[in-house]
């Protein structure tokens, strides 16, 4: 699927009908809608409807202007602070910010805590930041989770989005217990047994008798969540081919969840490349977005050589998908960009992708032209010596690894 918020058109009704549905199931903006029920704000990035995507699209894109030395527009930061209601919690969208929220505006965890990585990570937001992380701390489940809404059952994607936010507004993570229960609890408790099918990845929520079943982008999501980092992930230093999956303490020791998923999402590309979605009636078609998170996962678990086939697919297939689908889009592919070892976001496959996503929006007030030369000869480096074979993901899983291997060694942990 495109994105993560896909399926959030139809939180609403699932609210109404069924308590809380699992409105994020899939990678992370709605469909694009040719013709916007609402007048596109004025400082907005992207030109299609924002109703259920506004803040999640806006949030993703100055994260990712953020990391490669975008100063964004004063309006389009001054616009994503302002659809803040005055409890801390945001909404997908706000047509009229001035209106007070009420009871009836549905306020979702996944774009409050999109909206607090993005505005901590910008800074001079700390009032902000602040009424975010209380508001996203006081609808935390007993399980130690997060729903799409409030009250909502606990799912890996909003659970790693919510962890990534709180740890990047200052929180010790695994110290935010509810009923005795860390975020890291409720993710270990959608992770599959290593003695069975798929095993090491995550389900995106149990299944009606419990059961779990192995969903790509959950198990993305969790990796960066065990790890307590951001959606845009961090570039690591190699490290061994993926361990066998490992039983693992969640309040202990994350960082062997997160081996486990990454070492799953691996194989799961080996074959192809990239990850396929799979759509009722319609034939399966590779997955743009959830291959680009996939990623990310990999190479902040620094498994930098089972990222390389999948990213240089990518590389040469993003284009017409990325446009079609916008900011969200663009800014994924930034954050794939920063984290893969030899990628440029300034020449990625080709094309700048600093650039295309500056022109969905409102004209930044500086760009820093950063020196790419190291990536751009590492990069070069890096196609020299990739075979045929390699490229088409041979060279992807590297035999049994004997033992775990902790794959984040000498990472900057965000929480203690």
């Amino acid at each position: 699927m495109k994105y993560r918020h896909r399926a959030a058109a139809l939180a609403a009704t699932a609210v109404v009908l069924a308590g809380a549905g699992p409105a994020a199931a899939a990678s992370s903006s709605p469909a694009p809608s040719p013709t916007p029920s609402v007048a596109i704000p004025d400082g907005l990035y992207g030109t299609t409807d924002p109703t259920y995507d506004g803040v999640w699209r806006q949030s993703l894109a100055l994260l990712a202007q953020e990391s490669v030395g975008v100063t964004p527009a004063d309006k389009a930061v001054a616009w994503l602070a302002g659809q803040q209601c005055a409890n801390g919690a945001f909404a997908a969208f706000r047509a009229d910010a001035g209106k007070p929220c009420d009871a009836k505006l549905m306020v979702d965890t996944n774009s409050t805590a999109a909206a607090t990585q993005a505005l901590a990570a910008l800074g001079d937001h700390d009032a902000e930041v602040r009424k975010a992380v209380t508001w996203l701390k006081s609808v935390q489940n007993a399980d130690g989770g997060w729903g799409y809404t409030p009250g909502g059952a606990s799912d890996a994607n909003s659970t790693s989005v919510v962890a990534g936010a709180l740890a990047q507004g200052g929180e010790t993570v695994p110290n935010l217990r509810k009923g005795g229960k860390s975020p890291y609890d409720a993710l270990h408790a959608l992770a599959l047994p290593c003695d069975g099918k798929d095993a090491g990845a995550f389900a995106y929520q149990p299944g009606k008798k419990g059961e779990l079943a192995a969903n790509a982008d959950a198990t993305a999501a969790a990796v960066l969540g065990l790890l307590g980092e951001p959606l845009t992930g961090s570039r690591q230093d190699d490290s061994a081919s993926p361990a066998a999956c490992t039983a693992f303490d969640a309040s202990k020791e994350p960082e062997k969840g997160a081996a486990n998923g990454a070492g799953w999402l691996a194989e799961a590309m080996a074959k192809d490349g990239h990850l396929t979605s799979a759509l009722p009636g319609a034939e399966d078609q590779p997955d743009y977005g959830n291959t680009a998170d996939a990623i990310v996962a990999l190479s902040s678990t620094g498994l930098n050589d089972q990222a390389e086939a999948p990213l240089r697919w990518l590389e040469g297939n993003f284009a017409q998908w990325a446009k079609d689908s916008g900011p969200a889009a663009y800014a994924q592919l930034v954050f794939v960009a920063n984290a893969a070892r030899g990628a440029d976001a300034r020449d990625f496959g080709g094309q700048d992708l600093v650039k295309l996503l500056n022109a969905t929006g409102p004209a930044p007030k500086a760009v820093e032209k950063k020196d790419q030369s190291t990536a751009s000869a590492e990069k070069k480096d890096d196609d020299k010596g990739l075979s045929p074979a390699y490229t088409i993901g041979g060279g992807l899983l590297v035999g049994a690894a004997i033992g775990f291997v902790l794959m984040v060694r000498g990472r900057k942990r965000r929480q203690s």
